[in-house]
């Protein structure tokens, strides 16, 4: 069986929402990420499948196809990455390699396939149903240096999450701390 990583860049308060702008991406980052950078090509070249929730898969599409000068190399990843998105209202997911989900039943029967690991970024909607259904089997924390207070959290309140077990910490020039944990 698969395994399927939730990978999220999250605050120190456990906020995942990037839209009070304390997360870029690719090309727009401020400081040097080349660390960071490369430990997310560690990751993917563990990975052969992305999964998204709808809202994150459009935002996604309508961002890193369009990328024609992308310098850190996740345009090329991404496209030629087979991408599966969840949603029961997209019929056409309009991106090279991207097939479409209709349920949980359907994320269970992919990691049931040979492969990778099967890697479910952003997508905050989703990834709450992935961590309620027993479905995750490692989370990726990029810890940010932040506090905002508010905001979209991975782990809502009264979620039910198994007891975890901190397999790696690694700490980048910016910061930012990954931490992985696995259900104990």
């Amino acid at each position: 069986m698969r395994d399927l990583v939730v990978t999220e860049n999250i605050t120190l308060d456990g906020v995942i929402d990037a839209t009070e702008g304390w997360f870029t991406v690719g090309n727009d980052a401020v400081d040097d990420q080349s660390d960071i950078l490369a430990e997310l090509m560690a990751h993917t070249a563990a990975c052969d499948a992305v999964l998204f929730g709808r809202v994150t898969f459009e935002d996604m599409r309508g961002y890193w196809p369009q990328q024609t000068d992308d310098r850190t190399g996740i345009t090329d990843d991404l496209n030629q990455m087979a991408k599966y998105v969840v949603s029961r209202s997209m019929d056409d997911p309009g991106w090279q390699n991207s097939t479409v989900l209709r349920g949980l039943d359907e994320v269970r029967a992919l990691k049931e396939r040979p492969g990778k690991d099967i890697v479910c970024t952003g997508s905050i909607a989703l990834a709450h149903q992935l961590i309620e259904a027993g479905l995750v089997d490692e989370y990726r924390l990029f810890v940010y240096p932040v506090v905002l207070g508010r905001g979209a959290r991975l782990f809502d309140e009264g979620a039910r999450i198994p007891a975890l077990r901190l397999v790696e910490s690694k700490t980048f020039r910016s910061g930012v701390v990954l931490l992985r944990y696995r259900p104990a």
